[in-house]
């Protein structure tokens, strides 16, 4: 069953997280998590000793959050909807 909840332990950078997930969305979880930590790992190494934990989690999360937001204005129909109705609009008023 899809909705089948799954316990599973995720490794994030230094920590174990136990979470409750749908069975479905397990292997996104654990590469949620693997993409976390090397994200995490790699500003760790370029400011190594430079900045704090925080700063560095920080750093990971505008990183993440960045890769989201490219992904997701790929993906907005807006401007295309904006221009279809705009022809339509158009059409319509020439076969008047």
């Amino acid at each position: 069953m899809d909705n089948e909840k799954l316990n599973i332990t995720l490794h994030v950078y230094d920590q174990d997280i136990a979470v409750t997930v749908r069975r479905a969305d397990e292997e996104s979880y654990r590469r949620a998590a693997k993409l976390i930590t090397d994200r995490y790992n790699a500003y760790a190494k370029v400011y190594n000793k430079e900045k704090g934990d925080h700063t560095v989690a920080l750093m990971t999360l505008i990183d993440i959050a960045l890769m989201y937001e490219r992904e997701r204005s790929k993906n907005d129909t807006q401007p295309f909807m904006n221009i279809l109705t705009k022809l339509t609009s158009e059409i319509e008023e020439a076969l008047k």
